[in-house]
């Protein structure tokens, strides 16, 4: 694949029909065609992963010692929400009701992407957690990022 392909950017509104179909956007089909898994975000959000974007992910939280609690907890909360999904012709996919409650989604979603991955949002969640960012005049906070 090429570089650009593996990319995941912009925000898109969407809406969850009756039966839990979200349609996923035009612009990320394409790298999610042949499948995907979706797993409970860390803000009440929803992460959407192409298939070798999770296979990096799991190999690395594999390599982590089955020893550390954090560790043990992490794979709890990532692996055991996971799901893997193959979206239909019409690029749709059905988000299972425990990962809708989780994210607090019901009609209008917000989706946006992450560069390697993609996240699903209530939509009123996303506008506040993305107002909380574009609001803060403070730009040393992004200091230790180290970038």
């Amino acid at each position: 694949m090429g570089y650009l392909e593996q990319m995941f950017l912009g925000e898109f509104v969407h809406t969850i029909d009756d039966k839990g179909r979200l349609t996923i956007p035009a612009k990320f089909r394409g790298e999610l065609a042949t499948g995907l898994v979706i797993t409970r975000g860390f803000e009440r959000n929803l992460m959407v992963f192409a298939l070798d974007g999770w296979q990096t992910l799991a190999d690395t939280i594999a390599r982590r010692p089955l020893s550390d609690e954090d560790m043990r907890a992490f794979r709890r909360r990532v692996f055991s929400g996971a799901m893997d999904l193959t979206p239909d012709r019409q690029g749709r996919i059905v988000l299972p009701a425990y990962l809708r409650e989780f994210a607090q989604i019901d009609t209008e979603v917000v989706v946006a992407g992450m560069y390697n991955y993609v996240e699903i949002w209530n939509a009123v969640a996303w506008q506040s957690v993305r107002a909380a960012v574009e609001d803060s005049d403070d730009a040393t906070r992004w200091d230790d990022l180290g970038i």
